[in-house]
């Protein structure tokens, strides 16, 4: 489906699906966290440039660690290898054993685990208020815009994973894409300030095409400031404040391509 305005302009579901029944993000989960961050900066809660380090002394005392701050990992350019992925997600005290593969801001490498790494810094802030990082992300942000998560898959320990296991309806996927085509607001509610939240869509030099937790850019000739969240076997939420569009797409396609959905999208 796709909205415009506020108005659904279209839809169209396979056979059993309609836009009421959840359907796995996988990765597109990850989009969640980047604006759970920089609301929670807003809040008080945690800094994007402070250091895991400053919350688990295990990483302040490891020369390769010590400097690796929540915006490298949200941004995936901590030096965290590839891995935890789909079934593979580590715990929050497994991912906290990790070790850099890379120096930070020297590359950006894609993974689950830098994710489950900012999940266990995020889970000590919030703990002395009772709360989950996931319970911070529906108060904080689902909620106020009436958005329904179908399920969130569970870890061993009991926990929710951050970068994926979600099960959401198109509709309430769409409410969320509203949420940042609108800049932070809401049908006319202010949920997020737009400064805060444009910090989710700053590309870095080793993260040209990425943000926090956001995909950056279309093809050529495409408006400057798409956006989208992607999952595997072609999850996505297309996001163009410009176009006042927002467009969500579920499959189980071996070979999405958003380019070429986006040219098809959007002809030059």
């Amino acid at each position: 489906g796709d909205v415009r305005a506020g108005h659904v302009e279209a839809e169209l579901y396979g056979s059993g699906w309609d836009g009421a029944k959840p359907h796995p993000l996988y990765s597109g989960a990850k989009s969640f966290w980047g604006v759970a961050a920089v609301a929670a900066q807003n809040d008080g809660l945690v800094e994007l440039d402070e250091t895991v380090g400053a919350t688990f002394p295990a990483w302040h005392e490891d020369p390769s660690r010590r400097h690796v701050t929540l915006r490298m990992l949200l941004q995936m350019t901590a030096g965290v290898g590839f891995g935890g992925l789909g079934n593979a997600v580590p715990t929050y005290d497994a991912a906290l054993q990790t070790v850099l593969k890379r120096e930070p801001l020297t590359a950006f490498t894609y993974s689950g685990i830098p994710l489950q790494i900012f999940g266990a810094v995020f889970a000590r802030k919030l703990a002395a208020s009772g709360r989950t990082p996931h319970e911070y992300l529906r108060e904080r942000i689902l909620d106020p815009i009436g958005m329904i998560i179908g399920s969130w898959r569970e870890l061993a320990d009991g926990t929710n994973p951050l970068p994926t296991g979600a099960l959401v309806a198109a509709r309430e996927w769409l409410k969320y894409g509203a949420l940042i085509a609108g800049g932070g607001m809401f049908h006319g509610k202010r949920i997020i300030p737009a400064d805060a939240l444009a910090e989710c869509f700053l590309p870095t030099a080793v993260a040209t095409r990425y943000g926090l937790g956001w995909w950056l850019g279309g093809p050529k000739g495409s408006p400057p400031d798409i956006a989208y969240a992607s999952g595997a076997a072609g999850q996505a939420l297309y996001v163009i404040p410009s176009r006042n569009l927002v467009v969500v797409h579920f499959s189980k396609s071996t070979s999405w391509d958003h380019s070429a959905f986006l040219r098809r999208l959007l002809p030059c």
